[in-house]
């Protein structure tokens, strides 16, 4: 489970560092997303997972493919 936990935290991270590099707040990224700024800083901080269907669409709207989100 740990090691499960420390995934999830490393995949909120780099959806973090991603997000940061191009230039988006946690409420434009939502917006565009059509979620809440919370859910997405849940998803950040590894309190909430994403659905795969939403990682696409966070990988489309960054410009980076889904595995390179879930590189760990």
């Amino acid at each position: 489970m740990e090691d499960e936990n420390s995934k999830i935290y490393t995949l909120g991270r780099t959806i973090y560092s991603e997000r940061r590099r191009c230039g988006y707040s946690q409420n434009e990224l939502a917006e565009i997303l059509d979620i809440s700024r919370e859910h997405l800083a849940k998803i950040e901080t590894a309190k909430r997972t994403a659905s795969f269907e939403l990682l696409i669409k966070i990988a489309e709207v960054l410009h980076v493919k889904v595995r390179d989100l879930i590189n760990f």
